[in-house]
C-alpha cells in the first residue's frame, strides 16, 4: 500500500480494464503494488514509480459513471532522466511522439496508457547534457 512518506502524487482513477492497466503500467516500469480481489480478476490495483502513485477501479467498484476521461496529464521527474526513461519503456508500449525537446526549455517523453491517461516524464532540458557520461 501506499507509503505516504515518499509518494509525491497520488490519484485514483477510473479503469476500463483493471487487468489490461496493471500490464500496460508494469511494463511502464512501475511497480504493482497491491491488488484485490485477486491477481486473476483485480477490480482495484495500486502501482508506483518515481513518486507517482496510482490507484486504479474498474468494474462494480468505481463511483464514476461514464468512460475513464482524464484532460491533463500527470507529471513525473524520473530520478535517471528522461532518457533512461524512454531506454526502459521502448518496444515494451507505445510512445507515439518520443522523447521531445519541448519550447519551455523542457524535454519530456509523454505517455498514453489504455485508459488515456497520459504521463509526462519532464526534466530540463540542460540536464540531459549532466547526465550523459564523457565519451556518450
Amino acid at each position: 500500500m501506499t507509503d505516504v512518506t515518499t509518494a509525491r502524487v497520488n490519484a485514483i482513477l477510473k479503469a476500463a480494464d483493471v487487468a489490461a492497466t496493471i500490464a500496460w503500467y508494469q511494463a511502464a516500469g512501475f511497480e504493482l503494488r497491491d491488488c484485490e480481489p485477486n491477481p486473476d480478476t483485480p477490480t482495484w490495483c495500486e502501482l508506483a514509480r518515481d513518486g507517482l502513485v496510482l490507484q486504479f477501479l474498474g468494474g462494480d467498484e468505481t463511483p464514476w459513471e461514464g468512460d475513464p476521461n482524464f484532460t491533463g496529464c500527470f507529471y513525473v521527474h524520473p530520478p535517471n532522466g528522461v532518457d533512461a526513461v524512454h531506454a526502459q519503456v521502448s518496444g515494451s508500449i507505445s510512445d507515439d511522439w518520443g522523447v521531445e525537446e519541448r519550447p519551455w526549455g523542457a524535454r519530456e517523453l509523454t505517455l498514453r496508457d489504455p485508459n488515456g491517461y497520459f504521463i509526462t516524464y519532464t526534466e530540463p532540458a540542460h540536464q540531459a547534457n549532466s547526465l550523459a557520461r564523457p565519451g556518450d
